[in-house]
């Protein structure tokens, strides 16, 4: 299994009769599975089962569910009052006469409140579920477009990872391999360390001296650094093909990254290493922005 992306966007549509309507799923990255709803009124219902597709199909991330339906008025109709008509007429009629006003338009006459009634036709139970279940079937779609669109932005996202774990291991093996760290070069820091410290109180006794000196090289030695930044990365290649969402362990792997190259930089003992260090740890910081977005 490849990684995955929290990011994504897709939408689909469906209809049924002269009724219309379309989902759409936007998501970023977040800690755990944040799902909001937009839903328009009389469509609440729909919810609770979209909530538990969403909750199937993805583990992380913040989604925003958002349901449009258009065509929904196409059920009214309207409907000529005739008693009231014939009631707003006589009243006109008796005002013209007595007014000796012109007849009253017909727009006015329309306009009048009660002489045209619209109804809206309500569907029945069946067809209410019917279209419910559709609903949830373009839902469906849009999900499945929507994890293709997380697993496409994952894919980019490994091999951009994929680039930085190999920077790492090449920036580790520079720095097992730096001169600084042969016996020789050792020896001769030791000796240089040693005369400081004589220099500074000449009452120190050789095994004094033995122990100043073993100090001195166990704070210089980089080794264990070096074994754990390789262990990571074996760990971090294999993280990548897990078969599933890895972005939790794969975020507390690069904070241990991290620590790692926070010491070698600490123990650094010459201006290459001190280097090394600084490059591992820019490395691992941009390694650890692209980890935030792995589901």
């Amino acid at each position: 299994m490849a990684l995955n992306s929290m990011t994504g966007f897709a939408r689909a549509g469906g209809g049924a009769g002269a009724l219309s309507w379309h989902w759409e799923l936007k998501s970023v990255n977040g800690k755990a599975l944040d799902i909001r709803f937009r839903l328009p009124a009389g469509h609440d219902h729909l919810e609770a089962p979209a909530r538990a597709a969403l909750a199937a199909a993805f583990r992380r991330g913040n989604i925003q569910a958002a349901l449009t339906v258009t065509g929904e008025g196409s059920g009214e109709t309207v409907t000529l009052n005739e008693a009231v008509l014939e009631q707003v007429l006589a009243v006109a009629d008796t005002l013209r006469h007595r007014l000796k006003a012109k007849p009253p338009r017909l727009e006015a006459l329309m306009a009048l409140r009660g002489v045209l009634e619209v109804k809206t036709e309500t569907p029945d139970e069946a067809t209410l579920q019917s279209r419910s279940a559709a609903m949830l079937t373009t839902l469906h779609a849009a999900i499945t477009a929507l994890a293709a669109a997380r697993a496409a932005e994952g894919a980019r996202l490994s091999g951009i990872i994929d680039g930085q774990l190999a920077r790492i291991e090449e920036l580790a093996a520079a720095a097992r391999d730096a001169p600084a760290r042969t016996p020789e070069a050792i020896r001769a820091r030791l000796a240089e360390q040693v005369a400081r410290l004589m220099e500074m109180n000449g009452s120190f006794d050789d095994q004094r001296l033995h122990q100043e000196a073993m100090l001195i090289f166990t704070r210089a030695d980089i080794q264990e650094e070096l074994d754990r930044l390789f262990t990571h990365v074996a760990a971090a290649r294999d993280l990548m093909q897990a078969d599933e969402p890895s972005g939790r362990k794969f975020d507390f792997l690069a904070q241990e990254f991290n620590r790692e190259a926070n010491t070698l930089c600490s123990k650094a003992i010459d201006r290459g290493l001190t280097a090394i260090g600084l490059d591992l740890k820019t490395v691992i910081d941009q390694m650890r922005e692209q980890v935030q977005n792995i589901e």
